[in-house]
């Protein structure tokens, strides 16, 4: 046994693996909240994670982001000479991707993995590889049925609990078999904080917000005026009055015609500023929530859609913030859990079309001037809109009068390039001094009538011999 880093010889020792001090056991730490604000210890209050969970906007936050990651498919890519990274298929890697396991599909598991990231703080994937020791199924484990454990040596464990789903009795596995993803790893790093730790009291107030709403709604407990009687009544008389009063106008009742006698009268009472705020504070506490998850708030249906910016624009702020961190976080784990990456030349990467799709005109602009500028061949365009390839739009096109860098280079080395151009000296026939030109062709008299005669007739011979 070690204490404060020495050995106590005199000691027992019995195991040689140490539970983290922030444990993801369920009596421990992870669903409660032990201090939500200062005191509330000393005054057993508590606040469980699931509590706060059932807030609409923390609710709302977790199903958005994990629901967007889940119908991002996963590609398998291979790095081409070109340095270039294109989708490919393989027998090892490629199934397990396509589907999970036995039980879920693409999108249940990849769900699964971030509602387990961001209400625990912690994603436990069991590996299970077969006789070639390939990778042929992944099983997101229950995050309260594992606990780290760490050797002596720095070695690290996970326990496992029975779960019956991914058929597993308890055992303890070395880390190499456990796909950890954890986030906001605030007191260990092999312990992430779920989101709800920052946000817990803000969904509270909340759910109490809602429930006093509920309660008033309900019941009607907020007198809505009072009755004023011309003189003063016996106890029987006021006790009368009150329970006929609260059965024929309350709950189902309620908005139904008063008829008053004995000189009652009804004063109507006005709202309080606690009641007439209850929906600013609602706001509020949903605005908290969502900048806790990193989520915009109007993506949660908590804030108006801004008009000054376009669909494209908020799409790429909301990946940016609450998206990208978790993709490329998945990507690495994945890549190092099926023993690929930059030095085998294969990788996952996420297709993030789905999720950053433009609107058709826009999408339309945007293929017409890659196309344009060479920087996308018109087949590659095509493919974007589910079209097949066509002849010759294998490579990219560019207009002729383009020149390159290095082209205009040269010419602006030259003395003046803006001189206008000299033509050329004529260069004389190596093979000797120049013919004579010819003499000009007779066309009148005699001597024209001789030769068009003479002409005829070789023209003749030439019909003759060819026939």
């Amino acid at each position: 046994m070690k204490i404060l880093g020495m050995t106590l010889p005199f000691m027992k020792r019995k195991s040689t693996l140490t539970s983290l001090p922030y444990s993801p056991d369920y009596r421990v730490s992870y669903p409660i909240v032990w201090e939500p604000f200062t005191g509330a210890w000393q005054r057993d209050i508590s606040l469980r994670t699931d509590t706060a969970a059932a807030f609409h906007a923390d609710f709302a936050c977790k199903t958005l982001i994990a629901r967007d990651v889940a119908k991002l498919r996963v590609k398998l890519v291979e790095q081409t000479d070109t340095q270039i990274w294109t989708e490919t298929d393989n027998p090892a890697y490629s199934p397990v991707l396509r589907r999970p396991n036995e039980y879920q599909t693409r999108n249940q598991f990849w769900e699964s993995w971030m509602l387990s990231k961001l209400g625990r703080g912690n994603a436990y994937i069991l590996k299970v590889r077969d006789a070639r020791n390939v990778v042929t199924d992944l099983h997101v484990l229950d995050p309260i049925r594992v606990q780290p454990l760490i050797a002596d040596d720095g070695s690290i464990f996970y326990r496992l609990n029975t779960d019956n789903l991914a058929g597993v009795t308890e055992i303890t596995v070395p880390a190499r078999e456990i796909i950890h993803d954890r986030m906001n790893c605030l007191f260990h790093p092999l312990v992430g904080m779920p989101p709800v730790f920052a946000s817990g009291l803000a969904s509270i107030l909340g759910l109490n917000a809602q429930k006093a709403s509920a309660i008033l709604f309900e019941n009607n407990s907020t007198p809505g005026g009072l009755l004023m009687a011309p003189q003063n009544l016996k106890l029987e008389e006021k006790q009368r009055i009150k329970e006929e009063w609260e059965t024929k106008f309350s709950r189902i009742n309620l908005g139904r015609v008063a008829i008053l006698e004995g000189g009652l009268t009804y004063q109507k009472m006005p709202l309080t500023a606690v009641e007439t705020q209850m929906i600013d504070q609602l706001k509020w506490s949903a605005e908290v929530v969502c900048s806790v998850y990193h989520v915009p708030p109007y993506k949660v249906a908590v804030a108006p859609l801004p008009t000054h910016i376009n669909i494209e624009s908020l799409n790429v702020e909301y990946f940016s913030q609450a998206l990208q961190s978790h993709i490329e976080e998945i990507e690495e784990l994945i890549d190092y859990a099926l023993g690929i990456g930059w030095a085998t030349g294969l990788g996952t990467e996420f297709d993030t079309d789905n999720l950053m799709r433009m609107d058709t005109a826009t999408l339309m602009t945007t293929i017409k001037d890659a196309v344009g500028a060479g920087v996308m061949a018109p087949n590659e365009a095509r493919a974007k809109l589910d079209l097949g390839p066509t002849i010759g739009g294998e490579g990219p096109y560019l207009q002729q009068q383009n020149y390159s860098l290095e082209a205009l280079a040269k010419r602006d080395a030259q003395a003046d390039p803006f001189a206008p151009a000299t033509a050329p000296a004529s260069v004389p026939d190596a093979t000797g001094p120049p013919e004579a030109p010819a003499a000009e062709m007779p066309t009148t008299g005699e001597s024209g009538a001789k030769y068009l005669n003479e002409l005829t007739h070789k023209f003749t011979e030439a019909l003759r011999m060819a026939a």
